[in-house]
């Protein structure tokens, strides 16, 4: 459609509910490469009726499984996109447009992601407008970051599109819940490796302080019930990330009291 050459790079695990809409936003491209981790539902059947270029792969971490499947991809420029994510259909004609007419100069693109979630799209509480920068060349661009909060670490100039990449974040409550302890646990082996040491005051003051930070100063109080539930639960996920350093810290000193023991 735009003239230029993009390669859609997805990774999933079980995603049979969302994968098909993401697909039927992005059958225009090019070219279409799917990496899933040993998906145990529908997600790789569905993915055979968009392409054949899919790979199943055992999960290493989101960094490490998103440049995996971004060395796949044969063309210049490389849309990533997650299974619960879609292009509005806005947003496509934008990246048509933009690629058509600035393709040459710029070498990455920021979307403006909106997640829906407990019944509506949120707003307000840093959610929205949450830039991720998805649309870029590949010879530029690498995911980095520390997991599991990866990101595009681009070598050229970036420019940001206005209309938006829709986000079905989670399916429900529990859902949220599950992926705050699966994201806590990897974020704590990350801050044990990195910095070793517990600090109590951090675990007592830094929840309240994120709740403060998402529900009041960045208004997540006007989404309603979902803003307050989302902020509640951000707080938490803070606590849990402490919570679970300090474990990680306990177990670790409970071995070396039992080796001197011995």
């Amino acid at each position: 459609m735009s003239g230029v050459k993009i390669s859609v790079c997805i990774i999933a695990f079980n995603e049979e509910n969302n994968i098909r809409s993401c697909l039927e936003s992005v059958k225009w491209v090019d070219e279409i490469i799917v990496v899933d981790s040993l998906s145990q539902d529908k997600t790789v059947d569905i993915c055979r009726n968009y392409t054949d270029r899919i790979y199943e792969r055992p999960w290493p971490g989101h960094i490490e499984q998103k440049n995996f499947a971004l060395g796949l991809a044969n063309n210049e420029w490389i849309l990533a996109i997650d299974a619960d994510e879609r292009l509005s259909p806005s947003l496509t004609e934008e990246i048509v447009r933009e690629l058509k007419f600035s393709g040459n100069t710029i070498d990455g693109y920021y979307f403006p992601r909106h997640s829906y979630y407990l019944g509506r799209w949120i707003n307000h509480g840093g959610w929205y407008p949450d830039y991720k920068l998805r649309l870029f060349k590949k010879k530029k661009g690498q995911w980095g970051g520390k997991n599991p909060h990866d990101r595009v670490m681009l070598k050229g100039t970036a420019g940001y599109l206005k209309e938006d990449l829709w986000h079905y974040v989670y399916r429900d409550i529990s859902h949220q819940l599950k992926t705050v302890d699966n994201f806590s646990r990897i974020t704590a082996g990350i801050m044990e490796k990195e910095s070793g040491s517990f600090s109590l005051s951090q675990l007592v003051f830094r929840p309240p302080i994120k709740f403060i930070e998402t529900y009041i100063i960045k208004k997540g109080w006007l989404d309603g019930m979902p803003g307050f539930i989302i902020s509640i639960i951000s707080s938490f996920y803070v606590f849990l990330k402490y919570a679970k350093l300090w474990e990680t810290k306990q177990r670790q000193q409970n071995e070396v009291d039992g080796s001197r023991g011995n």
